[in-house]
């Protein structure tokens, strides 16, 4: 399955980015590589993480990394996993 990233999620995921490396570059760099890994591992496992609690959508799954929430589509028919947002759940 190829990965593919929402509009949105980049936009989120670099407001992120931003804000970790006004504290640390370093950091920012940890977070960004230990995500990627993360979501590298989808394709092999695509319904690894719980059903979305945002989403009304078996296909929608929630992964949950370093205290933020990450919904994504698996779209079978399309061989695709869509990345559709980030986000602390406390700020949903």
């Amino acid at each position: 399955m190829k990965i593919t990233n929402s509009p949105l999620f980049e936009k989120e995921l670099n407001t992120i980015i931003s804000f970790i490396s006004d504290d640390s570059i370093n950091r920012a760099l940890d977070f960004t590589n230990s995500l990627e890994s993360e979501i590298n591992i989808l394709p092999e496992m695509p319904f690894k993480f719980r059903p979305s609690y945002y989403y009304d959508d078996k296909n929608i799954r929630d992964m949950i990394f370093k205290g933020y929430t990450i919904p994504y589509l698996v779209d079978s028919e399309k061989n695709v996993i869509v990345m559709l947002e980030i986000f602390k759940w406390i700020n949903r």
